[in-house]
């Protein structure tokens, strides 16, 4: 397959798209430099936050920053657009009304594996952004699959958004204890037959292979779509 260059709106937040880049490298086959994805990195990291865009209604602020980037993506010349914010996704149709160029949707993406490798019915857990889980994107991609998605009470929901918030995006730590406690109790208290990993701050925390293996990890969707899009081969599995 031609080998086809990447965009990446990224600096939501900066670390989130740091591990972006890292996952896409570390799991292209690739023998030499000259194997692996042209990428035109933005690292976007003054775009307004976008859950206080979605509860402040704030959509225009949002959107006038990102078409810039997008601009500056279209002299470059990339085959593909990944945006590592599941929030972001939102706007999604907003963004692809600016350009001709694809821009890969994470959400749908993600929700097509999780629908693939349980079958339809499935109950799925989510941990995300107050953003997110508002927005109800990944409600309309559940229910277009036919899964049943669970979403954590007010105190799930609220100790997530401070690992994000706190630990993640404030630099505090990204020991992963808290979050695996969490999942582990949508598991068996729950009885999801999965968790996704909604939020790609959450993504920078290494998870041990017991938990992981209890999860989608929508940002490990997204560079696996980026990969193959761009013409290359994944190596191995992504976590």
């Amino acid at each position: 397959m031609e080998s086809k260059s990447l965009g990446v709106i990224g600096g939501m937040g900066p670390k989130a798209t740091a591990v972006f880049f890292d996952k896409v490298v570390e799991m292209t086959v690739a023998a030499k430099d000259q194997d692996h994805i042209d990428m035109v990195i933005l690292n976007h990291a003054t775009i307004p936050d976008r859950t206080n865009t979605i509860f402040n209604k704030k959509a225009g602020d949002f959107l006038s920053a990102i078409e810039k980037d997008i601009r500056l993506l279209e002299v470059a010349g990339v085959a593909n657009i990944a945006i590592p914010c599941n929030t972001s996704h939102y706007f999604f149709k907003d963004l692809v009304k600016m350009t001709d160029i694809n821009i890969i949707n994470m959400i749908e993406e993600t929700t097509k594996r999780i629908f693939e490798k349980y079958g339809k019915g499935s109950k799925v857990g989510i941990l995300a952004t107050q953003g997110t889980l508002s927005s109800g994107i990944y409600e309309e991609a559940c229910n277009k699959y036919g899964l049943d998605l669970f979403v954590p009470e007010d105190a799930i929901r609220e100790r997530t958004m401070k690992i994000i918030y706190d630990n993640v995006k404030g630099g505090l730590n990204t020991d992963s204890s808290e979050i695996e406690a969490i999942i582990k109790e949508l598991i068996t208290r729950e009885k999801c037959k999965c968790i996704i990993i909604a939020c790609t701050e959450l993504s920078c925390i290494k998870l041990s292979q017991e938990v992981a293996d209890c999860c989608i990890d929508a940002m490990a969707v997204l560079v696996e779509r980026a990969i193959v899009l761009s013409g290359k081969q994944i190596k191995g599995k992504i976590d």
